[in-house]
């Protein structure tokens, strides 16, 4: 009886529906024939498909490959020659220049020979691979369409969106032709994804599936703000949590593309860790937040500038900093040779400086060697450690010593990971190129070396 009441006090006026509930339902014919249509037409032309062609190295061993025949005849290939098979992987594009350029995943080309880029009208044309970014999950790609000029997206600024922003995520899922699917914002910095180096995600619940990688994540502008990298799936469907690469971290890559091709972000020369709410609790901050500097390189502008060990960063040109990766993400998104304001606190006292933004300096040779030989080390390319190399590698700035910079092939492939830190050979401490080559001379068909792993100390031994 009462909801009946209730009901009638409403048709009649004498009770008000709050405001937002009157603002939310469409109330006339074209209210209701609201589309996402106009945006879709002016941006979709510019979501282009990639496909990447590479030839992997497989081992038929035929009834051989069961565990149980591989114990008794033995699992070294014997019975199998390693066979070369074409493997393609799909993704998509953005075209972000009307001149061909195309921003797309870096895990969608990788170890590529041949790149295809098909466009909405299903032309069809070569790529040239311009700049490929580990540490981002970035690839720039460059195709030649004459005199023609290219729908190209223009891109937002990300740091402009908000949880709740309604947004177009377009790609071509599982193969199945360009798709759109629509969305909001769902969190903003997400940085526990664990995909890239530079981890300040957009997340979304717009469908985005495997083959969406590289492709575009827009607002009802028709602006590109994110690049679609990866999902969050126990089934490897979508269920509606989906992580894009902000349009600001793209802007980076695109530019060194069209400089050159080498990619060179600020440095800092910090190690920085998350304040966590022990720490935030003795150092008297109401909440965790911040980058608490846990070291400093004697080069770094920070230390210039007169930070010191256990100060906490707070924010960078205006932008809070609740954590170290918005830091990494922060300085990463900045121009070599600016300056930016740090905010910063020492014990109660919150401060402000300027710093200028360098390149990671070039402190020693690297001395880049291919090892060769009958070792262990055959086929690993290493060099001498300094801040450059350090922030190419994404290792700590203080890092010294040797560096596996590439694992080209040979034995050092079932070894050796790019990144690794040489620290010891037959008891010999390396601490260059040259010591490394000297130790590796006396080896002799027995191998005792170390090796320092994302800061995990490995000892093996090989022979004797």
């Amino acid at each position: 009886m009462k909801t009946k009441i209730f009901a009638s006090l409403i048709l009649s006026g004498l009770v008000a529906l709050p405001a937002f509930a009157e603002t939310r339902v469409p109330e006339t014919r074209a209210e209701i024939q609201m589309s996402f249509a106009p945006v879709v037409k002016e941006t979709s032309p510019a979501v282009v498909n990639v496909y990447a062609r590479r030839l992997v190295s497989q081992r038929d061993q035929g009834p051989f490959s069961d565990p149980l025949f591989r114990k008794f005849f033995g699992g070294d290939g014997v019975f199998g020659a390693p066979r070369e098979r074409v493997q393609n992987s799909l993704g998509s594009g953005v075209i972000v220049d009307g001149k061909g350029l195309i921003v797309t995943n870096n895990h969608v080309i990788l170890g590529g020979s041949d790149i295809r880029v098909v466009l909405a009208d299903r032309r069809e044309f070569e790529a040239k691979l311009l700049v490929a970014d580990e540490r981002t999950d970035l690839a720039v790609l460059k195709i030649e369409p004459g005199d023609e000029v290219l729908p190209a997206l223009n891109m937002g600024d990300s740091d402009d969106l908000e949880v709740g922003d309604l947004v177009l995520a377009i790609g071509n899922p599982f193969g199945v032709g360009q798709t759109v699917t629509s969305g909001i914002v769902s969190a903003l910095a997400r940085t526990q994804v664990g995909i890239t180096d530079y981890q300040f995600f957009i997340q979304t619940d717009a469908a985005i599936n495997p083959g969406n990688s590289g492709g575009a994540l827009i607002d009802l502008k028709g602006n590109l703000i994110g690049i679609n990298t990866a999902i969050f799936s126990r089934s490897g469907g979508s269920i509606g949590i989906g992580f894009a690469i902000p349009a600001n971290m793209v802007k980076t890559v695109v530019q060194s593309a069209e400089t050159g091709g080498r990619i060179q972000r600020p440095w800092i020369g910090a190690e920085t860790q998350d304040v966590t709410a022990e720490i935030a609790d003795s150092l008297g901050f109401a909440r965790p937040e911040g980058a608490l500097i846990a070291g400093l390189h004697p080069n770094s502008p920070l230390a210039v500038a007169g930070l010191k060990r256990g100060d906490v960063i707070l924010g960078l040109d205006g932008k809070p900093v609740e954590n170290a990766k918005e830091l990494s993400y922060r300085v990463a998104t900045a121009q070599i040779g600016s300056s930016a304001i740090v905010e910063y606190q020492r014990g109660t006292e919150r401060r402000e400086t300027r710093i200028k933004l360098i390149a990671a300096p070039e402190t020693t040779a690297r001395d880049e060697t291919l090892m060769e030989g009958n070792t262990p080390f055959t086929g690993l390319v290493v060099a001498n450690l300094s801040p450059a190399v350090a922030d190419e590698l994404g290792l700590p700035s203080g890092s010294t010593g040797v560096v596996a910079s590439d694992v080209k092939g040979g034995p050092a492939r079932r070894i050796f990971r790019k990144g690794d830190v040489l620290l010891e050979v037959n008891g010999v401490v390396i601490d260059s190129v040259d010591t490394l080559n000297s130790a590796v001379k006396t080896g002799e068909g027995f191998w005792q070396f170390a090796i320092n792993r994302a800061g995990r100390v490995i000892r093996m031994q090989l022979g004797g």
